[in-house]
């Protein structure tokens, strides 16, 4: 399987590639494909009011390469893991205008949206977070956002890995050893556990197998 990691800070060598690079190492180990993108190199602007820059078509009118790796790379792919630095207790711009950014790609403007749609569901999807604080619920309102992106989607939120610097790449001296940590999550992305029951979700009363402590 295949995903794509977006490094959504303004930093290229900062601590969110950093973490980044080190999930795309660990997906690349488990025999998964790892795309590693820079929300930079691509992402130029915020959405804007659809009615005014739509071209006649219907496709995007806004000029960067958003829609090329929207469509060619994120919805293909089976994975998604975003990082990103806490900015002011939230996610980076960059990440925000990525999710808003899909607004005008499944707004019924457009002229493929139901193929879209069905593209974006179903995915597993993870994070990464970079921060000076060590609070442990300093990143408390991304992942919430992540988990709620992730259930209106019908995707699968993974889990989140969160790593402790402020200078360029200083995560590699946090003592928790985040970039271990974070490639440990790439190599399992796609095989974790997860669960996320509603009341009435079908389920045993055991967990994990009794043979080789493998979920089922």
């Amino acid at each position: 399987m295949k995903a794509m990691i977006l490094s959504a800070s303004p930093r290229r060598d900062g601590n969110s590639a950093a973490l980044a690079q080190a999930a795309a190492r660990g997906i690349r180990q488990s025999g998964h494909e790892a795309e590693l993108l820079y929300a930079d190199e691509f992402l130029e602007g915020f959405l804007r009011d659809c009615r005014q820059c739509r071209r006649e078509d219907g496709t995007c009118g806004i000029a960067d390469g958003f829609g090329d790796v929207f469509l060619d790379h994120y919805l293909p792919a089976e994975g998604f893991i975003a990082a990103t630095p806490i900015y002011w207790y939230g996610m980076s711009a960059q990440l925000k205008a990525f999710f808003d950014r899909a607004f005008c790609y499944v707004s019924a403007s457009y002229p493929e949206a139901d193929r879209v749609v069905n593209a974006l569901m179903g995915k597993r999807i993870g994070l990464l977070l970079s921060s000076e604080e060590t609070y442990p619920d300093v990143g408390a309102g991304i992942i919430h956002q992540i988990q709620e992106h992730s259930r209106y989607t019908n995707s699968t939120f993974v889990g989140h890995v969160h790593g402790i610097g402020n200078s360029r790449a200083e995560v590699a001296r946090d003592p928790s050893q985040p970039l271990k940590r974070a490639e440990e999550f790439g190599e399992r992305f796609f095989s974790a556990h997860t669960s996320d029951y509603r009341i009435d979700s079908e389920r045993s009363g055991k967990v994990w197998g009794p043979s080789d402590g493998a979920h089922a």
